[in-house]
């Protein structure tokens, strides 16, 4: 992936001047239109074998997600253990996609899942504000890379975004991406703060320009995080991207998917909109901490068929 803008596009971050051009000449989303379609999508059912697919499938894009100031070496070690086998009782459960962790913990999770195909991901650019100056932010990606981080989930200055200095934003996120190395970087929005469909649909594609690997909704921090409709508008983002650039870029809803029916929602909002190329977890992942219990105990109920409740899968 490119550290900075597709030649296809590369004259649009020529300048603060362009990059504004570019951002506000996008269309404009028509707010009613995006819910009813995302609405209209939810609405969608399947059953038997596509279901157990799509469960399988939902595991495999989560990523397994701790960020709270009481995480200690023991919880994130027995979070690894579980991303690696999500039902130890039925190892034909697929792994999760990753563990998410703060850049201090990335070394004791990358132990805890060595030898699987688990990655690490790790927040950082001072989590969750992105209040601090550039070179703080880039000792933070850093500090995680060299500490074995696959991934980086960095969050962009959503003042500097708000207040228009577009370019500010795209210097951050590819100097965070050269930081980062060989590790793929995720683009935090928080959707929740950018205010209308139109800064998320800017917000998408500035991301892109800069170089993001995935765009995603949220920090799980905030009151509004992942909608069917801001994941929605992303989707379309990223297939218009390719079709005028020919590069793929992943999206990851974080935040507020709790259940294995708002999981499969997803699931079809990402085929009906992206496309299936984005129905694997290299395009699509799942930021979510207690949706996972929720996929094993309706895996478990399309297996035996009875349902085992949650005093049947481990507490995080």
């Amino acid at each position: 992936m490119p550290t900075t803008a597709p030649h296809a596009l590369a004259d649009v971050t020529a300048s603060d001047s362009t990059l504004r051009r570019f951002l506000h000449g996008l269309p404009g989303v028509d707010a009613v239109g995006l819910e009813a379609r995302a609405a209209s999508l939810g609405t969608r059912s399947i059953k038997t074998t596509a279901k157990a697919y799509a469960i399988d499938l939902a595991i495999s894009m989560v990523d397994l997600t701790t960020l709270e100031g009481a995480d200690t070496p023991g919880k994130v070690r027995a979070l690894g253990a579980k991303a690696v086998h999500p039902d130890p009782t039925d190892r034909t459960t697929p792994a999760t996609a990753a563990v998410c962790v703060y850049p201090d913990m990335v070394a004791v999770a990358k132990d805890a899942v060595a030898g699987s195909s688990v990655k690490v991901a790790s927040v950082a650019t001072a989590f969750p504000a992105g209040r601090a100056a550039l070179d703080v932010k880039l000792a933070d990606v850093r500090d995680a890379v060299s500490a074995g981080a696959d991934e980086i989930d960095m969050v962009i200055d959503r003042g500097a975004f708000l207040a228009g200095n577009y370019m500010k934003v795209y210097d951050e996120i590819t100097a965070v991406k050269e930081a980062s190395g060989a590790a793929r970087v995720k683009v935090i929005f928080e959707t929740g703060e950018l205010s209308t469909y139109d800064n998320i649909r800017r917000a998408s594609w500035l991301g892109m320009l800069a170089g993001a690997d995935f765009i995603k909704t949220s920090t799980g921090k905030v009151a509004v995080n992942a909608t069917p409709a801001n994941t929605l508008l992303m989707l379309e983002a990223v297939r218009d991207f390719r079709a005028q650039t020919g590069v793929q870029v992943g999206v990851k809803p974080a935040g507020g998917i709790r259940t294995s029916k708002d999981a499969i929602k997803f699931l079809v909002l990402v085929n009906e909109t992206a496309g299936a190329d984005w129905l694997d977890n290299h395009w699509f992942r799942f930021g979510a901490s207690s949706l996972l219990n929720d996929l094993l105990m309706q895996r478990q109920k399309l297996a035996t068929g009875r349902y085992s409740g949650p005093d049947y899968v481990t507490v995080d």
